[in-house]
């Protein structure tokens, strides 16, 4: 079988088992939670033979309401798959980590009693998230995309018994709703451009249309009048784009929704952040990178933007009073990396080569983190780093697992973080490159300034777990006295020992496989190494025992600085009173026309049935007094 068809066959198999766990649920939390993983397993199983397989296209069969054998009417909606060395890499990637995800999962809700909806709906967000990594057509990708917004809905809420669980999932769903409606627009745009769907097709009419451009910007420099409605439609169809990444990727504007959704299931954070949805942005970026390259507006907003976010979400994750929270602000400041190299790249190839590349590591070493902490926090009872201070000091395992993790997050050499880290600085390097001047430069300080805060929050969030601090707090204790203080098994423990592997060895991916390494440059190598242990040393400095850093700082930015008041007060407040007003003059402007015709009848008639009861009465009365004359005329002639 080609690579094509076994993704295609991998991809059903997922979407079929979600119903199928959920029904063997019915008989046995052990039964489904034993049937999620064969399911992931075999899912896996294909995704690694895909690695093997010959490349191409498939097109995927789909409900046709016009004769299929009409060329005109199967280039609209072509429904195509097709795979490459790096599609296969990328999606035999998120298989193994959902594969991971299941079997933590397996352990970690073995007592919850909606074990097997959660496991179902990991399933359904796999295929999701699959079926956008290997789609060649936008609608496809749309619907992978929308499909993972729900799954992601209902995984943070899975604890919905928990009003903070709820808060948190309407927040992620309506967060990121609103940066989806640019997202449908910048879709629909591009096959209005394109007159299809398939992706070859919105590519290659972006191509004629930049060649066309050119040519007439030359005949005519002075103004832009000649350019055509077209050149517009690809601003706006790409930074509609743009803006819905940066909504499902929680960067600035929408950061706060992601740090909320630690609410849910650690497996389900691990889930998210690793290998899915906020992940997912930064591979249609890529897919659609040559579109992206003939968009200057959107290439500003998603530079400005992504700098920004890496070096907040950075510093805002070293003060954290939780670990789990940590993670989450590491994985906003981590996508923000991801996402740089496709805004200033020189060319199209290196930014997206950059940008897969980070999609990779980042995918091992952010699962690797999340399910460790996980672990960590059934022992102790909880994330917060009061009751993780020191929870791995006697542990040789979870020193390991816990500190090989955050060092390929930090990116130190060698490590598969260290390997994509470089080539990310590589191909945005303002210092004698040849990118985009400003936009580059920007972009560039960002990362080296994110290097040396990536390495200090990671130093603090090791010291807080291998350190050897105070006794957990009484609440921890009793926690997890609850829990029964069990350990994970040798299942749960291979499959974090292989994760940690992949962040040694995953490097050789990038040696021997498609992924590009990029080229080392030596004195950005050196830079880099200065500015981590640079970053070393302040984390150290300021670890967790110490008076630094300041209680107050790590109050606000636990609060993610403000974040979600701001949004309270700058969107929904104003909107609310937008609602309120239009409630009103729709009730009591609108309504009071569309009732005035009525009232004016019911007056009307009010006053005809007046006036009609007041003509009986006189009349009745003159008859009354003519009878009685009549009476009176009668006897006086009688």
């Amino acid at each position: 079988m080609t690579a094509p068809h076994l993704l295609a066959l991998a991809l059903l198999v997922l979407a079929a088992g979600a119903p199928a766990v959920l029904a063997a649920g019915l008989a046995s939390r052990r039964v489904a939670s034993g049937l999620a993983q064969v399911v992931a397993l075999a899912a896996a199983g294909l995704g690694v033979a895909s690695l093997w397989g010959a490349h191409g296209a498939y097109a995927l069969p789909v409900l046709r309401t016009t004769d299929p054998a009409t060329p005109a009417e199967l280039t609209l909606f072509p429904a195509r798959i097709a795979t490459g060395p790096v599609v296969v890499t990328i999606a035999a990637t998120v298989l193994l980590v959902v594969l991971a995800v299941q079997v933590f999962a397996g352990w970690y809700l073995h007592d919850d009693d909606r074990q097997p909806a959660f496991a179902a709906t990991v399933s359904l967000f796999a295929a999701a998230m699959l079926l956008l990594v290997v789609s060649r057509d936008l609608i496809l990708t749309l619907i992978g995309w929308e499909v993972m917004g729900w799954c992601s809905y209902l995984l943070i809420g899975h604890w919905s018994r928990k009003g903070s669980a709820r808060r948190a999932a309407y927040k992620a769903f309506l967060v990121t709703r609103l940066a989806d409606a640019a997202f449908v627009i910048g879709i629909v745009a591009l096959i209005a451009l394109a007159g299809s769907s398939d992706l070859e097709q919105v590519l290659g009419a972006s191509s004629d249309l930049s060649r066309v451009t050119s040519s007439v910007a030359g005949a005519c420099p002075d103004t832009g009048s000649c350019l055509g409605p077209n050149t517009a439609l690809i601003n706006l169809a790409m930074t509609a784009l743009v803006i819905g990444v940066l909504g499902k990727s929680a960067q600035i504007p929408f950061q706060d929704w992601l740090i909320d959704a630690m609410e849910g299931p650690t497996p389900a954070s691990a889930l998210i952040h690793a290998a899915t949805m906020v992940a997912a942005g930064t591979w249609v970026l890529t897919a659609l990178h040559p579109v992206l390259f003939e968009a200057p507006v959107a290439l500003w907003v998603l530079a400005v933007a992504t700098a920004a976010t890496m070096i907040y979400a950075a510093f805002t994750a070293f003060f954290q009073t939780d670990v789990k929270r940590i993670l989450a602000w590491s994985t906003i400041s981590q996508v923000a990396v991801m996402l740089s190299p496709l805004a200033v790249a020189a060319t199209v190839d290196d930014g997206s080569a950059a940008a897969a590349g980070h999609l990779f590591s980042h995918a091992i070493f952010k699962a690797l983190l999340f399910l460790t902490v996980g672990w960590l926090a059934v022992l102790a009872g909880s994330t917060a780093a009061r009751d993780l201070d020191g929870i791995g000091a006697d542990s040789t395992f979870a020193k390991a697992v816990w500190g090989l993790g955050l060092i390929s997050l930090a990116g130190v050499p060698l490590t598969v973080g260290g390997i994509s880290k470089e080539h990310v600085i590589d191909v945005a390097a303002w210092i004698g490159g040849d990118g985009p001047g400003l936009r580059q430069g920007i972009v560039t300080v960002a990362l080296l300034v994110t290097v040396a805060m990536t390495a200090a929050y990671a130093t603090r969030a090791y010291e807080i777990v291998a350190g050897r601090r105070g006794a957990p707090t009484p609440q921890a204790q009793a926690t997890a006295a609850e829990h029964g203080h069990r350990d994970a098994g040798p299942l749960v423990k291979g499959t974090l020992a292989l994760l940690a592997l992949a962040t040694l060895a995953g490097g050789l991916v990038f040696l021997v496989g498609p992924l590009d390494p990029g080229h080392v440059s030596v004195g950005l190598l050196a830079l880099s190494v200065l500015l981590i242990g640079t970053g070393v040393v302040v984390g150290w400095y300021l670890r967790p025992d110490d008076s630094l850093p300041p209680a107050r700082l790590m109050t606000l930015a636990s609060n993610g600085f403000g974040a979600d008041t701001a949004y309270l007060k700058v969107v929904a407040v104003p909107v609310l009173a937008l609602a309120r007003l239009a409630a009103f003059v729709d009730r009591e402007v609108v309504e009071t026309y569309v009732r005035a015709p009525g009232w004016i009848a019911a007056l009307t008639g009010r006053g005809a049935d007046w006036s009609h009861a007041k003509e009986r009465v006189s009349t009745d009365l003159v008859w009354v007094v003519l009878g009685l004359l009549a009476v009176a005329g009668v006897a006086l002639w009688g």
